[in-house]
C-alpha cells in the first residue's frame, strides 16, 4: 500500500506535521511519495475547499480511501486531528473507556456546569468547509437558529462570525441580538480568543466550539458530526432547560482524539486509521 502526502496543498503550519506522518509510514514499512496521484492512499491537510487547500477537494472526491490531517481544537498548533475520509466525528477514531491519565497528561480540565448564565452564544462555522457540507447558507442557517430560539426563550444572543468567514449583519443588532468577531491571539499562528463568560448556551453545528463549550461548563448545542454531540444538547426547544450529562468519561475518550507530532511519528494514528482502511 502506498501513501500520497500531498504536502503542496497543506497550510504553512503543515509541514512538521508531513513530516511526522511520513515517519511513521518509514517505520511501519509502508512506501510513500509526494503529490502523487496515483497512490493507494492520500493524506490531505484539512477538508476547508479554500486558498491554497482549494485543490484538495478534487484528491478528496477521487474515491480513493483519504486521510485528513487537520488543526485540533484541544490545544491549537501542538495536537492534530487525523481522521478518515473527514474530520467530523464519524471519521475520528473516537475510542470508549479509557481513564483519565491522557486528559490528565493534556491539562484537561473540566469546569463546573453553569447554570447562571445569561446570554446565548451562536458560533458560526465556515461554508467552505466539508463539515458544512449539506448545509444551508450561514445567513439562512443564524436566521432558522435565531427563530427558533425566539419560540422558547428571549436571551440576548451574541453571533460570533467565524475568523476565516466574516460577514455583514444578517440580522440587524438590537437589544437582544449583537455580534461578535474573533480576536486573534498574538503570537500565535492563527489561535483566536474565544471566552464563554456569562454564557448561558452555546449552538455550534460541528466545529471547535462545541467541545471547548462543553469542558468550559457551557451546554452546547450540536450537530450530529459534532464531536460534543454524546455530551451535547440536540434541540433547540430545550435551550432553557438544557441537558447538563455527567462528561468525564466523554472527556477522557476525546484526549484520545489528537495527537502531537511525536505521537503522530511514532505510529499512533496510523494504527488507528489501518484498522478503518482493512474495512
Amino acid at each position: 500500500m502506498k501513501f500520497s502526502l500531498w504536502t503542496k496543498y497543506g497550510a504553512r503550519n503543515s509541514t512538521p506535521v508531513f513530516e511526522a506522518f511520513r515517519r511513521s509510514l518509514v517505520m511501519n514499512g509502508y512506501k510513500y511519495e509526494y503529490n502523487c496521484p496515483d497512490a493507494d492512499v492520500d493524506v490531505i491537510w484539512s477538508v476547508l475547499w479554500k486558498g491554497r487547500m482549494a485543490p484538495n477537494k478534487d484528491i478528496f472526491n477521487n474515491g480513493k480511501p483519504t486521510i485528513v490531517i487537520e488543526v485540533g481544537s484541544i490545544h491549537r498548533g501542538i495536537t492534530w486531528r487525523v481522521g478518515f475520509n473527514g474530520i467530523g466525528r464519524r471519521n475520528v477514531f473516537f475510542p470508549q473507556g479509557n481513564d483519565q491519565s491522557r486528559a490528565n497528561a493534556l491539562n484537561l480540565r473540566l469546569a463546573p456546569w453553569r447554570t447562571d448564565g445569561e446570554y446565548i452564544l451562536i458560533c458560526c462555522q465556515n461554508p467552505n468547509s466539508l463539515l458544512w457540507k449539506g448545509m444551508p447558507t450561514p445567513a439562512e442557517w443564524i436566521k432558522d437558529t435565531v427563530n427558533k430560539i425566539r419560540e422558547v426563550s428571549d436571551r440576548h444572543i451574541i453571533i460570533r462570525q467565524h475568523p476565516r468567514a466574516p460577514f455583514r449583519c444578517i440580522l440587524p443588532p438590537s437589544d437582544n441580538i449583537s455580534y461578535e468577531k474573533p480576536v486573534k491571539i498574538p503570537g500565535s499562528y492563527d489561535d483566536y480568543d474565544m471566552s464563554f463568560k456569562k454564557i448561558h448556551a452555546t449552538v455550534n453545528c460541528c466545529s471547535g466550539p462545541g467541545p471547548e463549550s462543553i469542558i468550559n461548563g457551557v451546554p452546547a448545542f450540536v450537530g450530529v458530526d459534532s464531536l460534543a454531540w454524546h455530551v451535547g444538547n440536540h434541540s433547540l426547544k430545550n435551550i432553557e432547560n438544557p441537558y447538563r450529562p455527567c462528561r468525564q468519561q466523554w472527556l477522557n475518550d476525546y484526549a484520545h482524539t489528537e495527537f502531537t507530532t511525536n505521537e503522530i511519528a511514532q505510529g499512533a494514528p496510523l494504527h488507528k486509521l489501518l484498522k478503518l482502511l482493512d474495512k
